[in-house]
């Protein structure tokens, strides 16, 4: 892995760079996640293979550093993004982002511009109120999640199958997990969906088969969005069909 220290948060991002031609793209994921975990699988399928893939750990999952002082706020992360971004020059790059990422990798593109060339999200959040286990974060204090609730969820979480989350969730640390539930909660003003339809740059949102039906197939293409899908898969996408997410990925990227 490659480490890139972040003065400012007081902590170092650790990545991923998988070498190859043209316009590097950038994979940021989801709550209790990593990249260095979910997407390696993806970025070498057929679809993607041979490209240059920058898949980043955010702070305070996977291997990152776990600053206790960070915000953990998905504009935070959006901004460690975006020093990443300048550390390695990056004149231009493409986003792909899910679920908390999605949100995460809407705020680095509205503030790295036109150095975006396309982005690509899988079921992100685009509203506030985040998602089913967010909110289920979101109703402890911090303390109490930290105290006892983290080691609750993961618990159920592999009771119910969700091993990899589990695993995941067990090396992420439980205040940033909670901090960023909350700010999933809070949301965005302007909300994400706004910032998303505001957007020039060519832009797909990815569902999983098994998520369907969903309003958003029909309400997105009508703000300019493109759809993907891919079959056999639910919202953990890279998990499920990791070669049918890359081939997912490959049509947003054009």
């Amino acid at each position: 892995m490659k480490t890139f220290a972040i003065d400012e948060a007081q902590g170092t991002l650790r990545y991923h760079d998988l070498p190859g031609p043209g316009t590097p793209t950038l994979f940021i994921h989801g709550l209790g996640c990593a990249s260095s975990c979910d997407y390696p699988g993806v970025a070498t399928a057929p679809a993607l293979a041979g490209h240059r893939m920058l898949l980043v750990d955010l702070l305070g999952y996977g291997f990152s550093d776990r600053p206790t002082d960070f915000a953990y706020t998905v504009e935070d992360h959006a901004q460690t993004i975006v020093a990443l971004a300048d550390h390695l020059s990056l004149s231009a790059l493409n986003l792909f982002g899910h679920s908390m990422g999605g949100a995460v990798a809407i705020a680095a593109a509205r503030l790295l511009g036109e150095r975006v060339g396309r982005l690509v999200l899988s079921e992100p959040n685009m509203e506030p109120g985040g998602g089913f286990y967010s909110r289920k974060i979101a109703t402890f204090s911090e303390a109490d999640y930290v105290w006892t609730g983290h080691a609750e969820l993961i618990t159920a979480s592999a009771k119910d199958g969700d091993d990899i989350w589990a695993a995941s969730m067990l090396v992420s640390a439980p205040y940033a997990v909670h901090r960023s539930a909350m700010s999933l909660v809070e949301g965005s003003d302007p909300s994400w969906r706004e910032q998303l339809f505001a957007m020039t740059m060519p832009r797909t949102v990815v569902f999983g088969e098994r998520s369907l039906p969903d309003p958003d197939t029909e309400r997105l293409p009508a703000g300019g969005v493109n759809i993907a899908i891919v079959e056999n898969a639910g919202h953990s996408m890279a998990w499920d069909n990791p070669a049918g997410l890359a081939l997912a990925i490959r049509h947003g990227l054009g």
